[in-house]
Formats: C-alpha cells, sequence, structure tokens
C-alpha cells in the first residue's frame, strides 16, 4: 500500500526487531493516518527536493517494538506520527538541509551524530503532528555518564 508516490506502508512499518521476534507491527487506522500525514507533509517533499536520497531506518513502532529498540514510552512513533531518517548527505547537512526547506515538523531531532565517528553517523528524526507542530529542533547526544541529553538547535 503507498502511502505517496514514494513511500509504502511497508517502508514506514519495516523492523528488523519485529521480525526477529515474530512481532506483527501493523498500525491501527489512527496510526495509519498518522503516517500518512508524516509522509504527505514531511517525508515525501523530502525525497522530491533529495531526488530520492532519503531513507526511513525506523518509522512505526508498536509498543513491543518499541520496548524491543529501547524507544521512550511516550515516543510519537508509536503514533505513526515520526520518523528516523538518513540521505546521502552528511547527518548534520541534512538537518540543516530539513530546516532550510521550510517543511512543516513538529521535531527534528539530530540523533548520535559525532564528527569522530565519520559525516553519515546518527540519524534524524523528524515527526509531524497534524495542527499542532511545534517546530522544536535538537540535537542529541550521549554526555559523560553515557546519558541522553538534548541540546537546542542543530549542534556539532
Amino acid at each position: 500500500m503507498n502511502l505517496t508516490k514514494d513511500f509504502s506502508l511497508e517502508e514506514l512499518c519495516r523492523s528488523q526487531a519485529a521480525d526477529r521476534s515474530g512481532i506483527d507491527n501493523t498500525p491501527d487506522e489512527t496510526q495509519l493516518a498518522n503516517l500518512t500525514a508524516l509522509c504527505v507533509n514531511v517525508l515525501q517533499p523530502l525525497r522530491d527536493a533529495l531526488d530520492g536520497s532519503i531513507h526511513v531506518d525506523s518509522g512505526f513502532r508498536n509498543p513491543m517494538v518499541n520496548a524491543l529498540v529501547g524507544g521512550v514510552s511516550n515516543s510519537q512513533h508509536l503514533e505513526g506520527k515520526a520518523a528516523d531518517t538518513v540521505c546521502s548527505l552528511s547527518t548534520i547537512d541534512y538537518a540543516r538541509f530539513i530546516l532550510n526547506t521550510g517543511v512543516e515538523f513538529d521535531q527534528m531531532i539530530l540523533e548520535f551524530y559525532s564528527a569522530e565517528k565519520g559525516p553519515h553517523s546518527g540519524w534524524v528524526h523528524i515527526s509531524y503532528n497534524e495542527g499542532n507542530n511545534r517546530k522544536q529542533v535538537y540535537t542529541a547526544k550521549k554526555n559523560s555518564g553515557g546519558r541522553t541529553v538534548y541540546l537546542s538547535g542543530v549542534v556539532e
């Protein structure tokens, strides 16, 4: 089933963790509507602007899949409102590109990018919340104690 011209439901629900554990990761009607809104308003415009090079690493996650991958209990992935994405640009350049497109989003998080680990380390979490997009921009990094901290903006 296609959600937009270039995004399928399969791409947004694919999960190696679910496959390994035999878990059905099919969204319900509300989650499907949220995934469609995410694709129509954010992912498809980004894929169009980047000539198809955007790739979804993680989209929808049901509660069991979310727990398996260590997702937080209030993750927008659970609602079908978020996707973790990468593209052919370096991860930090991709995050900056998104900011310059004018695409409406709820949250954009540059997650675990490290120049020392290479230009394609980490990923960009992007979410869409129909009618309530906060345009929040963060960078997630591990501190010296191994805890995740969120810094405001895109931070190298």
